[in-house]
C-alpha cells in the first residue's frame, strides 16, 4: 500500500513539474528602430570581400556587407547589390597578382610544405575594365579595396582606382557622392583600416599616418553626409592590425644558431656589442639609429611581416650576416606610432557616433579576442595563420567564416543600440582555408 501511495506521489509530482516548465519562445525578429530597406555600407577590402589577396567572385558573395544585407532581408531588407566580378574569373589583387590558394611548395632546401601560393602567374586585369553601374540599380557596397578616409570625398577617384571604376557612376564622381546617392535607409562604415594596413604593411616606411585633427575632420564629413536624410547607421573602430597573421606568424627570434654559427656571428658583431647563444636568437635587422653600421638584433614584441622573403633567408644568411630591411619589420618604435594612433582615431569614431546617435561596433576588441583565442561551436577560433579559421591566406583580411563572426558583432551593436532582434549569422554554414 505504501508503495502505490509512493508511485503515486512521484507521479503526481513529475506532472505538476512538467506543467510548471517553461515552454521556449523564439524571439520574433524585428528591425526596431531601424529602417533596413537600403543597406549602404563603405570601407576598404574588408567590406569588399577581398580575401587571399585578390578580389573574387566567391569573395564578394562572402563579404562582411554582403553578409550584413542577408541578415537584414530578415526583418525588411531590400535587395544588397554588389559590382560582382565574373564569377568565372580568377580575380586580381591590388598589385594585380593572381589570389592565393593553399598548396605545396618547395624552398631552397629542396623541402616541400603546404604554403600560400598563387593560383596564376597574373591576375585577372580584364575585370578592372568593366563598368557596371546602373542609374536605376545603385550598388550597396562601397567596399573598395585599398580605400582610405581621405579618398571617400575625393572626386575623380575613379581615375586613381580601378576596383572603384568598376562601379562609379562616372569618372568624376567620388565614392561618398555615390554612396550618398544610393539614398540609404541604413549604413555601415569601416573606414580607417586601409590607412593603418598601408603604414603597418610598410614597415613604418611611408611617410605618416593621418593627423587625428585631419580624421575627425573627413570621418565626420561621411557620417553627416550619410545622415543628412534620417537614416541611422553602425561605425565600425579599428583594429590593432599588428595582432593579425600577416605580423604575428614569423617570430622575431626565429634565427637557429648551432656551435659553429654562433662562434661565426660572435666574431663579427661582438665588437658592436651583440652576442649570440645556441639556439633561438633574434634575426639581424636594419637600423639606422642603432650604431655606424646601422644594424641591430630584433628585440621581443618586435615584428617581421609575410612579406620577408623566407628562401633568401633560409639560403642566402638574411637576417644573419645580411641584416633584414626596415621595411619588412615593425619596430618597437613604429609600433608604438601605429597603437597610440589606432586608439586616437578609436577614440574619435565612438565620439561622432555618440554625436550622432549611431551604434558601434568594436572591431578592434574582436581582433584582440581572435588573437587570444576563442571558441565557437566547439571550435576554436584564433588568429594562427592558415589554421586559425578567420584569416584567408593574406593574412590581413578574413575569410568567409572571419567575416561572418565579425557580421555577428555588427549585429550585435545594432540590436543592441537600435531595440532591433536582427538573427545572428549562422557561422557554421561558411567556409574557411580549403586544404589540398
Amino acid at each position: 500500500m505504501k508503495r502505490n501511495i509512493l508511485c503515486f506521489l512521484t507521479l503526481s509530482l513529475l506532472i505538476v513539474l512538467a506543467a510548471c516548465k517553461p515552454k521556449y519562445e523564439p524571439e520574433t525578429a524585428s528591425k526596431g528602430e531601424i529602417d533596413p530597406t537600403r543597406f549602404v555600407m563603405i570601407g576598404g577590402g574588408h567590406v569588399a570581400g577581398y580575401m587571399d589577396d585578390g578580389l573574387t567572385y566567391e569573395g564578394q558573395q562572402n563579404s562582411l556587407a554582403n553578409i550584413m544585407a542577408e541578415q537584414f532581408k530578415i526583418v525588411g531588407g531590400g535587395e544588397f547589390n554588389q559590382a560582382f566580378v565574373n564569377q568565372g574569373s580568377i580575380g586580381i589583387s591590388i598589385a594585380g597578382l593572381a589570389p592565393f590558394k593553399l598548396d605545396y611548395k618547395t624552398d631552397c632546401k629542396g623541402v616541400s610544405s603546404l604554403s600560400p601560393v598563387r593560383i596564376a602567374t597574373s591576375g585577372d586585369a580584364s575585370i578592372l575594365t568593366e563598368t557596371l553601374y546602373s542609374s536605376g540599380n545603385p550598388f550597396g557596397n562601397f567596399g573598395i579595396p585599398g580605400l582610405k578616409l581621405a579618398e571617400v570625398g575625393v572626386a575623380g577617384f575613379a581615375n586613381n582606382n580601378s576596383f572603384f571604376k568598376r562601379l562609379a557612376s562616372s569618372t568624376s564622381t567620388s565614392v561618398l557622392v555615390d554612396a550618398k546617392n544610393a539614398n540609404a535607409t541604413f549604413f555601415s562604415l569601416f573606414l580607417g583600416l586601409e590607412e593603418v594596413v598601408t603604414y603597418a604593411k610598410s614597415g613604418g616606411t611611408i611617410a605618416s599616418l593621418p593627423t587625428t585633427s585631419d580624421f575627425e575632420t573627413q570621418y565626420t564629413a561621411v557620417v553627416a553626409n550619410m545622415t543628412e536624410n534620417g537614416a541611422k547607421g553602425v561605425l565600425a573602430t579599428i583594429p590593432d592590425v599588428t595582432k593579425m597573421p600577416y605580423f604575428t606568424t614569423i617570430p622575431w627570434n626565429g634565427m637557429k644558431l648551432d656551435e659553429s654559427n654562433v662562434d661565426l656571428l660572435n666574431s663579427v658583431y661582438n665588437p658592436l656589442g651583440y652576442f649570440f647563444e645556441i639556439g633561438d636568437n633574434g634575426f639581424m635587422m636594419v637600423d639606422t639609429a642603432a650604431n655606424d653600421f646601422a644594424v641591430r638584433p630584433m628585440e621581443s614584441g618586435e615584428l617581421l611581416s609575410l612579406a620577408v622573403p623566407l628562401d633568401s633567408v633560409k639560403c642566402n644568411q638574411m637576417g644573419v650576416l645580411f641584416p633584414i630591411r626596415d621595411e619588412f619589420i615593425l619596430d618597437a618604435g613604429e609600433i608604438l606610432v601605429l597603437r597610440d594612433k589606432i586608439s586616437a582615431y578609436n577614440v574619435i569614431i565612438k565620439s561622432i557616433a555618440a554625436q550622432y546617435n549611431l551604434a558601434v561596433v568594436e572591431a578592434d576588441k574582436f581582433v584582440n579576442k581572435l588573437s587570444d583565442g576563442f571558441i565557437y561551436n566547439g571550435v576554436t577560433m584564433s588568429a594562427k595563420f592558415v589554421s586559425g579559421g578567420a584569416y584567408s591566406l593574406d593574412g590581413i583580411h578574413f575569410n568567409p567564416k572571419g567575416n561572418a563572426l565579425l557580421a555577428n558583432e555588427f549585429i550585435k551593436s545594432i540590436n543592441s543600440k537600435y531595440k532591433s532582434t536582427i538573427p545572428l549569422v549562422n557561422v557554421g554554414k561558411f567556409n574557411a582555408t580549403f586544404f589540398p
